[in-house]
C-alpha cells in the first residue's frame, strides 16, 4: 500500500520532468543498462542465455536466415502459451517454428551474430499516424557500414530496409548488442512523452 501511495505521489513529478526533455533523435543510444523487465514481462532470461544451447538450423548467409523465417508462422503468446508475453529461447522456436515478433527477432539476432554480423536486437514501438502502436521487436544490422532495419516477421521485400528510409516508422526503446549487453535508446523518453500526451487527451472515466 505504501509503495502504491509513493508511486502516485512521484508519478506527476516524473511525467513533468519527462515532458521537458527535448528528444532530437530517438535512435540515439545511452550506455545505461535497463532492467530485463523493461523489454517486456516475457523477457525472463538474460540475453546471453539466448546465445547458448544447440541450434538445429544451420545457416550460411543472410538470405538463408530470411528463407527460414519466411517458413515460420506468426502466432500470439496467448494462443501458444496462455500468457500475454513469453519470449521463446531460439531452440524452442526452432522446434515449434511459430511465435510472435520477439521470437522471430531473438532467433534472427542469434543467427546473424553466429554469421559475424554487427547486429542489435531492438524492443520498442511502431508508429501509426504518429501514435504508438503495439509493442514490437526487430533488428538493427550494419551492412557494408550502413544501418538497416531487419523486420523478421515481414515479407521478403520489406524485411531489410536502410534505417534512413524508415526511421520515422519506429520508436526504439531498448536494445541488446551482439555481446548481449543491454542499452537504452532516447526513444524510451519519446514513447513516455507520447503515452503521457495520449492519456491527457483521453476523456476521464464516467462516474
Amino acid at each position: 500500500m505504501i509503495g502504491r501511495f509513493l508511486a502516485r505521489l512521484v508519478r506527476p513529478l516524473w511525467e513533468f520532468a519527462v515532458r521537458q526533455i527535448p528528444i532530437d533523435d530517438p535512435w540515439e543510444r545511452s550506455t545505461t543498462k535497463p532492467r530485463l523487465r523493461n523489454y517486456g514481462s516475457g523477457a525472463r532470461l538474460d540475453f546471453s542465455e539466448y546465445l547458448k544451447g544447440e541450434s538445429i538450423v544451420p545457416v550460411t548467409s543472410l538470405a538463408e536466415v530470411q528463407d527460414w523465417l519466411l517458413g515460420c508462422r506468426y502466432e500470439h503468446d496467448e494462443v501458444l502459451f496462455g500468457e500475454s508475453d513469453f519470449w521463446q529461447h531460439p531452440s524452442t522456436f526452432e522446434r515449434l517454428r511459430t511465435g510472435d515478433c520477439e521470437d522471430y527477432a531473438v532467433w534472427a539476432w542469434r543467427k546473424l551474430i553466429e554469421l559475424g554480423y554487427d547486429v542489435d536486437l531492438v524492443a520498442g514501438y511502431c508508429l501509426r499516424d504518429g501514435q504508438l502502436g503495439g509493442r514490437h521487436a526487430w533488428l538493427l544490422v550494419r551492412l557494408d557500414g550502413v544501418e538497416h532495419v531487419f523486420e523478421p516477421v515481414a515479407k521478403r521485400e520489406w524485411m531489410i530496409r536502410p534505417l534512413t528510409e524508415c526511421r520515422d516508422e519506429y520508436v526504439p526503446q531498448f536494445g541488446v548488442d551482439r555481446s548481449a549487453q543491454r542499452f537504452v535508446f532516447s526513444g524510451f523518453l519519446l514513447s513516455e512523452q507520447k503515452r503521457i500526451a495520449a492519456r491527457k487527451r483521453s476523456p476521464p472515466p464516467a462516474d
